[in-house]
C-alpha cells in the first residue's frame, strides 16, 4: 500500500515522506517532555491503569497474597484481556467518574479504569470468593445493562459500540470455555489460563512477541465478529482493498488485527514480572488507529485526496479507511527510524513498542486537542466498537 502511495496510484490519500522529519520532531518533543530520561515503558494498557498518577494495578497486585507469580500473572491476563476488549473508541461524549478519586476520565484512560473497578468488584468473576479474576461463565452471561452499569452509560453519558463491547466479552467467555485444554490449565477455563499456555510453549523461559499475537488470533479468533472468512476461519480485523493483488486466496486482503496486537504489547509485562523473557518485540507491527493514523494527517504526512472527505463519516471497511490503516502501518516503521535517529538511540534500545508510547500515539492525542474542539481525530470512522 505505502508503494502505491508513494508512486501516487491511491484513490484517497496522498504521501509525502518530506514530511517525516518535521513529524519525527513533534514526536521526539513529546516524548522528551513525557519521559525527560528516555525510560519509556512499553505501549501497553498498563499505561491506562495509571490514569492520573494512581498505580491501580500494582497497589492491588502488592495487596493480595498470591499463591505464587503465575497466579498472579494469570489475574493481569484476564485484567489485561478484558479490558483491551473494552478498549475500542468511547467516543467523545462519554466520561467515567471514578469513586475511590472522584476524578473523571474519558476515552481510552476511563475504559481502563471502569474495567478495573468493575474487575475489582468481582464482576468478570463466578465465584464471590476469588474476585480479582475473569472466568468463562461470568463473561459469557455479562449482560449489556451489566456493562452499561459498570461503565456508568446513560442517555446523557453514551457509549459508542455498547453491545458490540458486551458480545465481545460474551464470545470471550464461550472461546475460553471451548478450549479447556488452552485456558483451564491450572484451574476452571479463564482467559488468564493462556499464561500456562504460553509458558508450557517456553521452555527456556523465552517466548517471542509474534508467538503471543499468534497464540491470541489461533485461541481467540472466534471472539472477533464475522466479516470475511477465508478457509471457513473468520479473519476478524481484516479488510478488503482492491489494489492488493496476490493472485491467491488472499487476494486483496489487507489485515491489522489492531485490538489483538494491543493485547499482545499488553501480555509483555505480566509475562515479563513472571520471569519470562519475551524477545523480538519489532515482531508486533505499530497500531492502526486514531491517533498513530491521526498524527501522519495531522503533520502532512498523509493528505485525503479530496478535502470533503475530512468532514463526513467513513466505514471501517471503506477503501479510504482501509488506505489510512494500511499506510499508518508501513509508515510506523519508517517514523520509528526517524525518532530513534533524532534521539541517538537503536532499535535495540527503542522498540517500536517504546516509540509507539513515548511516542507517537500521545503524539496524535495532543496535536488532535489543539487543533480540533474535543480532541477529536482528522479522519472519522463508523465504529461498532470491537475493531478500534
Amino acid at each position: 500500500m505505502l508503494r502505491l502511495g508513494l508512486a501516487g496510484e491511491l484513490e484517497h490519500f496522498s504521501v509525502d515522506l518530506g514530511r517525516l522529519s518535521a513529524c519525527a520532531d513533534e514526536v521526539v518533543a513529546t516524548t522528551r517532555a513525557e519521559y525527560p530520561t528516555l525510560e519509556i515503558p512499553f505501549h501497553a494498557r498498563w499505561r491506562h491503569f495509571a490514569a492520573g498518577g494512581l498505580d491501580r494495578w500494582g497497589t492491588l497486585a502488592e495487596a493480595v497474597r498470591w499463591t505464587d507469580r503465575r497466579e498472579r500473572a494469570r489475574a493481569a491476563f484476564d485484567l489485561a484481556i478484558v479490558s483491551v476488549l473494552l478498549d475500542a473508541g468511547a467516543g467523545p461524549a462519554w466520561r467515567y467518574e471514578e469513586g475511590r478519586t472522584g476524578e473523571t476520565y474519558s476515552r481510552s484512560e476511563g475504559l481502563a479504569v471502569a474495567s478495573f473497578d468493575m474487575f475489582i468488584g468481582g464482576t468478570f468473576s463466578a465465584r464471590p470468593d476469588l474476585p480479582y479474576q475473569a472466568d468463562a461463565d461470568a463473561l459469557a452471561r455479562l449482560s449489556v445493562t451489566e456493562l452499561a452499569r459498570g461503565m456508568q452509560v446513560s442517555a446523557q453519558n453514551p457509549l459508542v459500540g455498547l453491545e458490540g463491547r458486551a458480545s465481545l466479552l460474551n464470545r470471550l467467555g464461550q472461546a475460553v470455555a471451548a478450549r479447556p485444554e488452552v485456558f483451564g490449565v491450572a484451574d476452571a477455563p479463564r482467559p488468564g489460563g493462556l499464561f500456562d499456555h504460553l509458558v508450557e510453549g517456553a521452555p527456556e523461559e523465552r517466548i517471542a512477541a509474534p508467538a503471543i499475537l499468534e497464540a491470541l488470533l489461533l485461541h481467540l479468533g472466534s471472539v472477533w465478529p464475522g466479516r470475511i472468512a477465508l478457509g471457513g476461519i473468520d479473519l476478524g480485523d481484516t479488510w478488503r482493498h482492491p489494489a492488493l493483488r496476490t493472485g491467491g486466496a488472499t487476494d486483496g486482503l489487507v489485515p491489522f488485527h489492531k485490538l489483538s496486537q494491543w493485547l499482545a504489547y499488553s501480555l509483555i509485562e505480566p509475562l515479563e514480572e513472571a520471569g519470562i523473557a519475551v524477545v523480538e518485540l519489532d515482531g508486533l507491527t505499530g497500531l492502526p488507529e486514531y491517533r498513530n493514523g491521526g498524527l501522519l494527517i495531522d503533520t502532512g504526512v498523509l493528505a485525503f485526496r479530496r478535502a470533503e472527505d475530512a468532514g463526513r463519516p467513513h466505514p471501517v471497511g471503506s477503501q479510504l479507511v482501509v488506505e489510512w490503516r494500511a499506510l499508518t502501518v508501513a509508515l510506523l516503521d519508517r517514523l520509528a527510524e526517524e525518532v530513534r535517529g533524532k534521539l541517538g538511540l537503536s532499535a535495540e534500545q527503542f522498540p517500536l513498542a517504546k516509540v509507539l508510547e513515548g511516542g507517537t500515539w500521545a503524539t496524535g492525542r495532543r496535536l488532535a486537542r489543539e487543533r480540533r474542539p474535543g480532541g477529536e481525530p482528522p479522519i472519522q470512522v463508523v465504529s461498532d466498537g470491537t475493531v478500534f
